[in-house]
């Protein structure tokens, strides 16, 4: 749920590109489900007939007359115009191997062909070994048909294992299966990662064939524009992003519809700074400008780790990071932000008596323990880097006798995060919050406390 975060990283997309627009080609016509392919029943996904049904053991001739429009005539329309573009083509590899001539045109044009799968059918309730059974059958017969190993990954209709068993197979530069993010990603699966080339059902012509969809070629140019217009302005902005169309054969390829495309492409090619790549070159050149990087995260840490690496963060009280580790824990916690969170939460939680003793195991600012060199490694930082381990004798006076009416007065050592301030201004706030009732003070020093931890875990998960 985390993603890149807030800032997302430099795309540094080649030529300084301030977007990068992907299309796909679907090629699917032909790997559809129809009990001629040895299906149970016909195709009922993605078609002129809104609401159509799969009839068991039964060919629906006009699903396979609208399929098979895309074949024949849909795709040597969509060929003409996109001939002079980098594109992928996802091709169900069935379906590439029923259409030697488009697979000849797509490598005449020099498109990349990755896998769509072995057939265009759904995966949800398939078993694991089953579902690898297919993908390796389906790069087999996609290697047999254009020549050449596919280096991407679509399942499209994909269950919750694709991703898995796609990264266990190891032979893919990128996998498709993901709507995340504007943004390609790594995946950690295992020991090591794949890398995500997201893909769109949004900026997606399927939408011609689903409720509240597209019901005119206007609205699709509208569509793919404003898209294009507002990832462009964040690519002005410093942050580029990449922009991915969907299209099928006998979806886009109706000529109803094409000529939306082609003003859509008539606008993005009129700009400038706008890569049109394939998804093998969006994936090649993140893999060499933000590589994966094996470092320790602190959601896939044992106990035993995760308590040893942040046991520190609440001074003193290990217990914090033990009830963290507890928590629902996921990758949205391996930032800073996320995992200060989760300890303020166990922090928060906790009984009063357990709370206080937290603030109690605090050392006095610029007391004896620091006099005597013995503050934890963090308090030893944070309270030089404001200055208080280099007083005049009237300054440490003044810390001494405040620290003493603090302590008096509300039982527990004054907090407060030194890294927000310098020492002047720490005088000035422990002077003020001197005066206050002790129920305010205990609320102000268990903020502060969390504070000092969120300070610290940035430290650590810079």
């Amino acid at each position: 749920m985390r993603g890149h975060g807030p800032v997302p990283p430099d795309a540094a997309w080649p030529g300084g590109a301030r977007i990068a627009v992907q299309i796909v080609l679907n090629y699917e016509e032909g790997g559809e489900n129809n009990i001629l392919h040895g299906d149970a029943g016909s195709e009922a996904f993605l078609s002129e007939i809104v609401g159509a049904a799969a009839w068991p053991g039964q060919r629906h001739w006009n699903m396979e007359t609208i399929y098979e429009y895309g074949a024949r005539a849909g795709f040597w329309r969509l060929h003409r115009l996109l001939a002079d573009l980098p594109v992928t083509v996802f091709g169900v590899a069935t379906a590439l191997a029923r259409g030697p001539e488009q697979v000849a045109a797509m490598q005449q044009a020099g498109w990349e062909i990755a896998s769509h799968g072995l057939k265009w059918i759904e995966y949800k309730d398939y078993p694991p070994q089953d579902e690898a059974a297919d993908m390796a059958a389906a790069i087999a017969l996609h290697t047999e048909v254009t020549g050449s190993r596919p280096r991407g990954w679509y399942t499209g209709r994909c269950s919750v294992n694709t991703v898995r068993l796609a990264a266990e197979d190891g032979g893919f530069d990128y996998v498709a299966d993901s709507y995340a993010d504007d943004l390609p990603y790594w995946h950690q699966v295992g020991d090591g990662a794949q890398l995500i080339v997201p893909y769109t059902l949004d900026a997606n012509d399927m939408r011609f064939a689903t409720p509240q969809g597209f019901n005119s070629g206007d609205q699709f140019e509208a569509y793919l524009r404003d898209s294009f217009d507002c990832l462009y302005a964040e690519g002005l902005a410093g942050r580029p992003k990449m922009m991915s169309v969907g299209l099928h054969c006998r979806l886009a390829g109706r000529p109803g519809r094409i000529m939306a495309l082609r003003r859509f492409l008539d606008h993005a090619r009129a700009q400038d700074g706008v890569w049109f790549a394939t998804r093998a070159q969006i994936a090649d050149h993140w893999a060499k400008t933000h590589p994966w990087r094996d470092i320790a995260r602190p959601s896939r840490m044992d106990r035993a780790e995760f308590v040893a690496a942040f046991g520190g963060i609440y001074e003193h009280s290990p217990w914090v990071a033990d009830a963290a580790f507890d928590l629902e824990l996921g990758p949205a916690h391996d930032s800073a932000a996320g995992l200060a969170h989760a300890m303020a939460r166990a922090f928060r939680r906790a009984p009063d008596d357990a709370r206080l003793a937290v603030l109690r195991a605090h050392p006095d600012l610029a007391g004896k323990l620091a006099a005597a060199r013995r503050l934890t490694a963090d308090s030893t930082v944070e309270q030089s880097s404001a200055g208080l381990d280099a007083l005049t004798d009237a300054e440490r006076a003044r810390f001494t006798e405040l620290n003493d009416a603090y302590v008096a007065k509300h039982g527990f050592p004054f907090i407060i995060a030194v890294r927000d301030h310098d020492k002047a201004a720490i005088l000035q706030a422990f002077e003020r919050r001197l005066q206050n009732a002790t129920a305010d003070e205990l609320a102000e020093a268990c903020r502060q406390v969390e504070r000092i931890a969120a300070l610290r875990l940035a430290e650590r998960l810079a």
